[in-house]
């Protein structure tokens, strides 16, 4: 399903003037009496963040807190945009002291010779992707798929410790240590004193981004002086012996090859961040899948029922759960984010929890669904070229903890009651304990005969989105026209289907055929789900095996919900375009528009009324704004004449065939940017046809890479062959998913999401299907 370009700003002010606090924003904006209030060391924060913001995301997603001192950054495509732009954002402020230090404490750290410097966390361009090209090579897929036997290894052993005890706090016992072990182990770091590290590593994130007290900071600047020394202790011993394994051993090969690039100061910097980095995120953000998936009891049982849900429960845990909460970006010029203006030297908080219960961007965003699609998309990993490099290693274990838990311990659930402490900080999150019980008697290694789940074959890196599929029953059948039926689709079991939005999709599996069908029912139904399915006798075959073949009481596969072409609530005025099967999602449009008492306009064509699906209902629930155009009494759809007065307080959507979204592309050309939004039924020509295609070159100017794209491949499976991440939902131009950002060179655009506008401008291309019409092009990955 398809996605039109953002709708544009509407040009009210986010702001209610009627509940300001005396405080002013650097750009002298007044500050919301909310936004003033803001504080993220409160307890709101700390134990959910994402719910202590939901008024921002709602409301005013980009606010000044004066508390903090910075713009706050709460909707998903506004975080996501600040990550992609690492120039106009620089990241050097990513490690700078959230709290002011005091002279005292800096007299502290200077006798420890603290002397921190730049990391590829906190480094501009062009220095940070010249160390990060040379440094890469040992977060591959292939050299991580090495730690997986050594990882499960240690989860065996350590469970053996506790199995039987029937209770244990899998944080001490366990989610800690593991982690740390294969920090050290990957960076080739001696594993002795490990829990001064952890000390070391709690000190370094209360300093960077905690608030203590000025008693606490004194204690504080001692351990991440004693944390600095200790740390370089281990590099003086590595730069003596640089001969062994591991990523330090690495890093500094490269510094003796490339001492410009990889300089000593940096080798010394990195080498005290990657000791509380490693580890410290991985083992929280474990902890919070745990803790996420036993209090969702559900979830848990539906995992230990079907285990291959767990790579994408890893993802799903990462954006409900994540280990890292909130990141931080400095505005090299004055700007603007989300419409707020953001002065040169402005300082932003993006939170990424936050952003990843957006609900424009995830479908039912407070559930927590094993069975989302775009789980992979959350945020928690950042964005871009300063997205985590760890981020493999760190769901590898998540996923052999999960599938070890699962395997030997599913009966297990949480100590009751309980509370969950967080370390008071801004950016990272994960509880200091996590208590949980069983019964042994019911271990099933301890039956006759072992009844241990067989683990899937393991594969490092994002899960693969066609396995996630929940079964659903066919519980009603009807004819809505000629060669149309209305499906209705319950959940099988005691599962339950998530909420969705109108403009939402699902994807349909059975019989080898999987096609994606709008939504048409009513959101708020009995947890059931409509779609109307159009036989098309000379279609691919997969409507005529819906249509023919599935009766009430079938089951089959379904994905999603997820929404591509979303309502935009807030314009003043909607004009509702559909032709055929395209009433399906501009119904259930026009029935959200309604029920928030919203000025719309329906406009139905159809070759007759025996052709039209759905039309009882329409007329029905929108008799008054509902004007039909049927072919066989002569009423035709005049679309200029209908759209003469469209202006910029109006959005006209739109779903049918071709040549009626060619001829309102045609109209909205005099139309403000962002006014229309379409839906296409089909690509044509989505298939590849390498008798027909040629092969080219793309440069990725963040990563350095170099990719050959041959005829027979897309620019999306040459990509991630290559290892770049790059998702993907319809892989046929449909939906805008796969969008990349062009540098250079044309383009051979084959989407059906661009606008005429969009593709003559040449800055975007889909790459799913689009292709270089010439030999070369440079895009900004």
């Amino acid at each position: 399903m398809p996605q039109k370009s953002a709708v544009t700003a509407t040009g009210r002010c986010p702001v209610d003037h009627t509940a300001l606090s005396p405080a002013l924003s650097p750009t002298g904006c007044p500050v919301s009496a909310r936004a003033a209030a803001f504080d993220p060391f409160q307890p709101d924060y700390q134990q959910n963040p994402a719910a202590s913001l939901r008024w921002a995301r709602d409301e005013e997603p980009v606010f000044y807190s004066p508390e903090l001192g910075y713009w706050v950054v709460t909707r998903y495509e506004d975080v996501k945009a600040v990550f992609r732009d690492n120039l106009l954002f620089s990241p050097c402020i990513a490690l700078e002291k959230i709290t002011p230090a005091s002279d005292e404490v800096l007299a502290i750290l200077k006798r420890y010779g603290f002397a921190m410097n730049r990391t590829m966390v906190n480094e501009d361009e062009p220095d940070h992707m010249a160390r990060r090209r040379l440094l890469m090579d040992a977060f591959l897929p292939e050299r991580l798929m090495s730690y997986e036997p050594a990882i499960r290894q240690l989860a065996r052993q350590y469970m053996d410790r506790f199995i039987d005890q029937g209770r244990a706090d899998l944080v001490a016992e366990m989610f800690y240590e593991i982690p740390l072990t294969i920090a050290l182990h990957f960076l080739g770091v001696p594993d002795e004193g490990a829990e001064q590290l952890r000390q070391f590593a709690v000190a370094h994130t209360l300093n960077t981004w905690g608030r203590p007290t000025p008693e606490e900071q004194l204690t504080i600047a001692h351990n991440v002086g004693r944390f600095w020394q200790t740390a370089q202790s281990i590099l003086d011993g590595m730069l003596a012996q640089p001969d062994g394994e591991g990523w330090m051993y690495e890093s500094i090969r490269q510094h003796r090859l490339h001492p410009e690039v990889v300089t000593l100061s940096y080798l010394r910097s990195m080498m005290m961040a990657i000791l509380a980095a490693a580890h410290e995120t991985t083992s929280n953000a474990t902890a919070n899948a745990f803790m996420t998936l036993l209090t969702q009891r559900d979830s848990w049982e539906a995992l230990c029922a079907q285990p291959a849900l767990i790579p994408n429960a890893v993802e799903e845990c990462l954006r409900v759960a994540g280990s890292i909460i909130a990141w931080r970006r400095q505005a090299t010029r004055a700007t603007q984010v989300g419409g707020v203006t953001i002065p040169q030297g402005g300082k932003l908080l993006l939170v990424q929890a936050s952003a990843n219960f957006d609900p424009s961007h995830f479908e039912d965003p407070d559930r927590v669904d094993l069975y989302r699609e775009n789980a992979v998309e959350h945020l928690t990993f950042g964005y871009g070229a300063h997205q985590c490099m760890g981020k493999n290693i760190g769901r590898m274990q998540m996923r052999v903890f999960l599938e070890e838990f699962v395997r030997r311990l599913p009966h297990l659930r949480l100590v009751q009651p309980q509370s969950f402490d967080f370390l008071s900080n801004t950016s990272f999150r994960g509880p200091s304990a996590l208590w949980v019980e069983w019964d042994p008697t019911l271990n099933p290694e301890r039956q006759v005969p072992v009844q241990l789940v067989t683990l899937a074959e393991f594969q490092v890196g994002p899960p693969p989105k066609d396995g996630l599929t929940r079964t659903v029953c066919v519980c009603d059948k009807q004819t809505e026209g000629e060669n149309l039926f209305r499906f209705v689709l319950a959940p099988v079991g005691n599962s339950r289907l998530p909420a969705w939005t109108a403009g939402a999709h699902v994807d349909l599996i059975a019989g080898g055929f999987r096609r994606k069908y709008s939504l048409c029912g009513s959101p708020t139904s009995s947890g059931c789900y409509e779609v109307v399915v159009q036989r098309e006798s000379e279609g691919r075959g997969g409507s005529r095996h819906f249509c023919d073949t599935l009766q009430v009481g079938d089951t089959l596969q379904m994905a999603g919900p997820k929404n591509l072409f979303r309502l935009d609530e807030s314009a003043r005025h909607h004009i509702l375009i559909a032709a055929g099967i395209g009433i399906t999602p501009i119904l259930a449009m026009a029935d959200r528009l309604r029920a928030l008492g919203h000025r719309y306009e329906l406009h139905y064509a159809g070759r007759s009324r025996q052709h039209m699906a759905l039309l009882a209902r329409a007329e029905g629930a929108h008799g008054p704004h509902l004007r039909l155009h049927l072919k066989d009494q002569g009423q035709r759809m005049d679309l200029p004449v209908l759209l003469a007065s469209v202006g910029a307080d109006c959005r006209v959507y739109a779903c049918g065939p071709d040549r009626l979204i060619a001829e309102l592309e045609s109209l909205a050309e005099a139309w403000p940017e962002g006014t229309l939004r379409f839906e296409h039924f089909s690509a044509e020509h989505a298939a590849l046809d390498p008798e027909k295609e040629h092969a080219f070159v793309v440069e990725l100017q963040d990563s350095g890479l170099r990719v050959e794209v041959p005829r027979h491949q897309t620019l999306l499976q040459a990509l991630q062959a290559a290892g770049v991440d790059i998702p993907c939902d319809c892989g046929e131009g449909l939906c805008g998913t796969c969008e990349v950002s062009v540098l250079s060179g044309d383009i051979d655009h084959r989407d059906k999401v661009l606008t005429k506008g969009e593709r003559q401008s040449n800055q975007r291309m889909m790459a799913c299907c689009s292709r270089a019409l010439g030999e070369r092009i440079v895009l900004a990955l």
